[in-house]
């Protein structure tokens, strides 16, 4: 391993960044209530990174110092090439881990293939047990679908698997502790995530369903025990454990327990827009770089140093009904 990258990557502030989120497509075949509107309009296939483009990005990161790459989407098993694109990153010598994070919808088919590529751990998205709120949640009938899909993952043998909840009032909050025996009794692990105000939503009010990351561990508490945990995964889940299961209960809380401070991530979208923050609308257009000095990534590293010094120090996120963030998630990657 090139330990000598290990320091390439410092923001402003003095944070390591050593994680990189890649989005592979903001298309996605559900429409979650969270993260875009029924009718969005996905990117024209010019703006969208090549498998080979994706590959040189990740690579240049590798090269960089970053030892934790995420594939994400909108949906990342949608897109055509994934098992390769996988199985080549999976291969880069500075890479410590590469991670997943699905909806579950196609896992029943490519469970087994991603493992084989070379990913480690996966993040599955499940915000419901019950068949018609789900349908409400993602505007999708395919609850059975992500079921088998995350059966699948078990039985594929993953280093690790992750359900992730995005809990809301008044559409899910009553379901945190049906969704917690589920990963009790598959031996897996969930996160609870506070909604993030990214995009302007048009499905509900978000200061209405705001849900604190505290009342959520307060619901958990009281039905099993929750003890805290110094255990990290690389990402700014917060962990606890259950003294009667090995699933580890995660909160993810961008509003009620800020976790700036530590950052130490950046994400890319896949029009090859370089996000240096979740909450900030600042980037740099990778895209422009690959496609103008193609084969020659000192070019993308310089550019990557430079604009770490434009790391914001926090995000400003609050939970109210004003849009902060214009892109959805699904454009910024999950």
């Amino acid at each position: 391993m090139n330990t000598a990258a290990a320091s390439d990557l410092t923001d402003g502030f003095g944070r390591r960044i050593n994680y990189l989120r890649l989005s592979v497509t903001d298309r996605c075949d559900f429409r979650c209530v969270y993260c875009m509107n029924e009718d969005t309009q996905f990117l024209p296939r010019a703006k969208v990174l090549s498998i080979e483009e994706l590959y040189s990005c990740a690579k240049a990161f590798t090269e960089l110092g970053v030892d934790k790459i995420r594939l994400t989407g909108g949906e990342p098993l949608v897109r055509s090439g994934i098992v390769d694109l996988c199985r080549s990153i999976s291969n880069l010598p500075n890479l410590r881990e590469l991670v997943l994070t699905t909806n579950g919808s196609q896992l029943s088919h490519y469970a087994e293939p991603l493992r084989q590529a070379g990913v480690k751990r996966l993040n599955i998205s499940l915000d419901s047990l019950s068949e018609q709120r789900f349908a409400r949640l993602t505007r999708r009938h395919k609850l059975s679908q992500v079921i088998d899909g995350i059966d699948a993952a078990i039985a594929a043998g993953y280093e690790g698997i992750k359900l992730n909840a995005v809990i809301m009032k008044g559409r899910n909050e009553d379901e945190i502790l049906d969704l917690v025996a589920f990963s009790r009794a598959r031996a897996i692990d969930i996160t609870f995530i506070e909604e993030m105000p990214l995009g302007d939503i048009n499905a509900h009010s978000r200061a209405q369903s705001f849900c604190s990351s505290d009342e959520v561990h307060g619901v958990i508490n009281r039905e099993f025990p929750l003890l805290a945990s110094t255990e990290k995964s690389g990402g700014p889940a917060r962990y606890f454990r259950m003294a009667d299961s090995v699933s580890r209960i995660g909160f993810i809380s961008p509003y009620s327990h800020n976790f700036c401070a530590s950052c130490n991530r950046l994400r890319m979208t896949v029009e090859g827009q370089l996000l240096l923050c979740l909450g900030n609308e600042k980037s740099l257009d990778l895209r422009s770089l690959l496609r103008r000095f193609p084969g020659e990534p000192e070019h993308l590293k310089t550019a990557i140093k430079a604009a770490l010094i434009n790391k914001p120090e926090s995000h400003l996120f609050s939970h109210n009904d004003e849009t902060q963030v214009v892109r959805f998630m699904n454009m910024t990657g999950g």
